[in-house]
C-alpha cells in the first residue's frame, strides 16, 4: 500500500478537483448547469441512501469473507463500522484510499503475526480489485448495449487517416523509446517480484483455494450494480427523464472513472468523464455533470456514519481515563 499523501500531494489533489470543476463550470456555463437543479424529488434521494445502506454491508461482509479466506478473524460488526469509516475517509482526504489503507493498517495491527498482518492489506487488496473488476465488466456489458455510446467512443478514439510513409528518424526515435520503457517496466516486474509473489499467493488461498470466488464476484456484482441504482436515482431526483435503456449504460463508464487517483474522491473526474460520456451519447453534457455532482453530495452524505465511527474511535476509553475512585491509581 502507498503511503500517506503529504500536505504538498494533498493540496496538488485538492487543486486538480477544483481546476477541473471550475473548467466545467466554464465550459458548461454556471446557469446551464443549476438549471438542472430546479427541482429535486426527495423521494428519489432517499431512495439513494436506503441503497446505500446494503451497498455498505455487502462490501463489509466481502471484505470478511477475503479475510476469512486468509484464515484471519473479522468480525461482522467490527468490518462494518471499519467500512463506513474508510468510505467518509476516502471521501473527505484526496486519493481516494486512505481510508482502505487505515482499514487495513487496523485490521493488520490487532493480527498476532507478521504474515497476518501483511495478509490484511492483502484482503483490502483482493477485496477493492474484485470490485473494480466487477464495475469494468458492468462497463463492457454497458457499452455492448449501448450502440451510441459505442461508436462515439470508437469515433473519439479512431485515430486520423494519414497516408503511409516509409521510418522517419522520428518514429525511429518513438520505437526506442517504447522499447526502452518496455526495458524499464521488465526490470520494475523483477524487483517486486517477490511481492507480487506473496500476493499471487494470498490471491489463490483467499478465493481460489476454498472455491469462496463465487460468492465473492456475486457480492461484487452486487456492490457494483448497486453504485449504478444510486447514481440512477440521482438522475431521476433531478427529473431527468431519460429512459433507463438509455441511461443505464453510461453510468459505469462514468463510475469507473473515479477509480483514477489523484484527486479527492473522484471530483472533477468524476464530473469531466459524466460530461464526455453524455456528449458522446449524444445528451447535453451539462446532464451528466448534474448527476455526478449530485451523486457526489449523496455518497458523501451517505459515508457520515463514518464520522461517527471515528469520534467513537477518539473517544477516551473508560481504562484509560484513570482508575475509578476508591482505587489506587
Amino acid at each position: 500500500m502507498k503511503r500517506a499523501p503529504g500536505p504538498a500531494t494533498a493540496w496538488l489533489r485538492a487543486l486538480v478537483s477544483a481546476g477541473l470543476l471550475a473548467l466545467l463550470l466554464a465550459w458548461l456555463e454556471p446557469d446551464t448547469l443549476w438549471a438542472e437543479f430546479h427541482s429535486l424529488a426527495p423521494s428519489w434521494l432517499l431512495l439513494a441512501l436506503a441503497l446505500s445502506v446494503p451497498q455498505v454491508l455487502v462490501s463489509a461482509w466481502r471484505w470478511r469473507l477475503t479475510a476469512r479466506g486468509l484464515e484471519m478473524t473479522l468480525p461482522m460488526r467490527t468490518a462494518v463500522a471499519e467500512y463506513y469509516l474508510a468510505t467518509f475517509l476516502n471521501q473527505v482526504l484526496p486519493g481516494g484510499i486512505l481510508g482502505d489503507a487505515a482499514r487495513a493498517w487496523r485490521h493488520g495491527r490487532r493480527q498476532a503475526s507478521m504474515q497476518s498482518a501483511r495478509g490484511a492489506w492483502h484482503a483490502v487488496l483482493i477485496e477493492r480489485a474484485s470490485g473494480q473488476f466487477a464495475l469494468l465488466l458492468l462497463v463492457v456489458l454497458a457499452l455492448m448495449a449501448s450502440p451510441p455510446l459505442r461508436d462515439g467512443l470508437l469515433r473519439a478514439l479512431a485515430p486520423a487517416q494519414a497516408p503511409t510513409e516509409p521510418l522517419n528518424p522520428a518514429a525511429a526515435l518513438r520505437w526506442a523509446g517504447l522499447a526502452a520503457a518496455t526495458a524499464l517496466a521488465a526490470l520494475a516486474a523483477l524487483r517486486w517480484a517477490a511481492p507480487i509473489r506473496a500476493f499471487a499467493h494470498d490471491l489463490h488461498r483467499a478465493l481460489l483455494a476454498n472455491g469462496i470466488w463465487r460468492q465473492h464476484a456475486v457480492a461484487s456484482l452486487a456492490v457494483a450494480a448497486s453504485y449504478v441504482a444510486v447514481y440512477f436515482c440521482c438522475a431521476r431526483a433531478l427529473g431527468i427523464g431519460t429512459p433507463a435503456s438509455q441511461l443505464l449504460p453510461l453510468i459505469p463508464l462514468v463510475l469507473l472513472a473515479m477509480a483514477v487517483p489523484g484527486s479527492v474522491a473522484g471530483w472533477g473526474l468524476r464530473e469531466g468523464a459524466a460530461a464526455a460520456v453524455w456528449w458522446l451519447a449524444g445528451l447535453p453534457a451539462a446532464q451528466g455533470v448534474a448527476i455526478s455532482i449530485a451523486y457526489g453530495l449523496l455518497v458523501l452524505l451517505s459515508s457520515l456514519p463514518g464520522a461517527l465511527v471515528l469520534v467513537a474511535l477518539r473517544r477516551p476509553r473508560p481504562e484509560a481515563r484513570g482508575a475509578p475512585s476508591g482505587e489506587a491509581p
